[in-house]
């Protein structure tokens, strides 16, 4: 009953159009205040408790990072060296868009900034070459997924932090299916641009591959500084991410020089502005899980599955389709924050790997950022390509539909998420 009302006052608040973390913060506090006998100090000691985690500065860092790259000619480097490698194929400069999108999203952590930094250099170029604009759009938009899945990831240390999962674990488990999917996403690619017969680039000259790579290194080194760092035990990923933002710093002002110095004010801004908005969720995304514990919903949601006779393969089925219905009214920071603590334990009580579980969370935020009508990475695209959502939701579908394959692949094969985290950490 108390779940009932928690989760209906929830949906109302969200209907009213108010933002998530402001509905979770008013549902906690109506619930506590009105039903219960928590005292009002343990609800101010969860808010300061609840964002105190060391994981937790990870993000402004890798936000402060993503913006110094997006702002910084990475994004052109990047897709000038992914030209000249696979350019010459069919669908040139779709798949070049492809592979620069899960370059970039080795170094940025997010999908609307690798969107915005690839989409808005790679697309105009992709029509003035003679490509369709739905096509271009289509590749960027769920190419740009990417950026949540291939480490570092800011959802990532999200789910490890709402759910006490190691960070390095995730980062490690992230690599195999980002490249798995980045892959399937450019096969899709060609598929299409050979069966429709897209243009295709010139082929690069060994000697002009190098001179891209030699253009694109710095960008490109900024992988092997935190995934190298991180995986070597160097630095730890928090550690990880303040060395990615100073890197990103360095090499947008002084060594590519697209940034000038009196632009960084600016981006020093709008990542304390974007770091702020996520913290204030997270807050309140942890006083939420603290109401849940403490009615010990969670538990009994476990008990009431397992007494169901729900096994693995029906709870991950249910959990799939639980979360892509979230995607359809949330967005993914929220979602992750809200439903993670809560399935959690249900999938350790079924024996299911905590990595692997975040992997499979992490996908269906994937998808769920590729599809209306809270998509973010389409309302990113849509103000690059100036398409409406409507047109934008139809060009992605073969690559959603590919993601959604996938998506079924990375659930019922644990070993995709598992085998390098197993491999690295002997």
């Amino acid at each position: 009953m108390n779940a009932a009302i928690i989760f209906v006052l929830l949906i109302v608040l969200m209907l009213t159009g108010m933002p998530i973390s402001i509905s979770l913060g008013l549902t906690v506090l109506t619930f506590l205040f009105t039903l219960t006998d928590v005292p009002i100090q343990s609800v101010a000691l969860k808010l300061f408790t609840g964002i105190e985690k060391f994981e937790i500065m990870a993000i402004p860092f890798f936000i402060l990072a993503g913006n110094f790259l997006t702002h910084g000619g990475v994004a052109r480097r990047m897709i000038r060296f992914a030209s000249s490698m696979i350019g010459h194929w069919h669908g040139g400069l779709g798949l070049a868009g492809v592979a620069a999108c899960a370059l970039f999203a080795a170094v940025s952590g997010s999908s609307p900034a690798t969107v915005v930094a690839i989409g808005s250099v790679i697309l105009p170029a992709m029509v003035k070459q003679g490509f369709p604009k739905r096509f271009g759009a289509g590749i960027i938009t769920t190419s740009g997924s990417l950026g949540i899945l291939i480490p570092p990831s800011i959802a990532m240390v999200m789910y490890s932090v709402s759910t006490s999962t190691s960070v390095g674990a995730m980062f490690i488990a992230g690599v195999v299916p980002g490249l798995m999917l980045a892959t399937a996403l450019g096969a899709t690619t060609w598929f299409i641009a050979r069966k429709n017969n897209y243009p295709r680039l010139d082929k690069a000259t060994w000697g002009e591959r190098w001179a891209a790579f030699r253009e694109s290194v710095w960008g490109l080194l900024l992988i092997v500084v935190v995934m190298g760092g991180i995986y070597s035990g160097i630095f730890t990923p928090t550690e990880a991410a303040a060395m990615a933002a100073v890197y990103a710093f360095i090499v947008a002002v002084f060594i590519y020089k697209d940034l000038p110095l009196k632009r960084v004010a600016k981006v020093l801004l709008d990542s304390a502005s974007m770091s702020a908005m996520l913290l204030y969720i997270i807050t309140n995304a942890v006083l939420f899980s603290f109401l849940m514990t403490s009615e010990n919903i969670p538990q009994a949601m476990a008990d009431w599955l397992i007494g169901q006779g729900f096994g693995p393969v029906a709870f991950l089925l249910v959990v799939n389709i639980l979360l892509l219905l979230a995607g359809n009214v949330m967005e993914p920071s929220s979602i992750i924050l809200i439903l993670a603590p809560i399935l959690f334990p249900v999938a350790i009580k079924l024996g299911i790997d905590p990595v692997h579980f975040g992997i499979l969370i992490i996908v269906n935020m994937e998808v769920g950022m590729c599809h209306p009508p809270v998509g973010l990475n389409l309302y990113v695209a849509s103000g690059i390509t100036k398409m409406g959502i409507s047109e934008l939701t139809v060009a992605v579908w073969p690559w959603l539909l590919t993601m959604l394959i996938f998506l079924g692949v990375v659930t019922y094969v644990p070993a995709i998420s598992l085998w390098l985290p197993h491999l690295l950490m002997k």
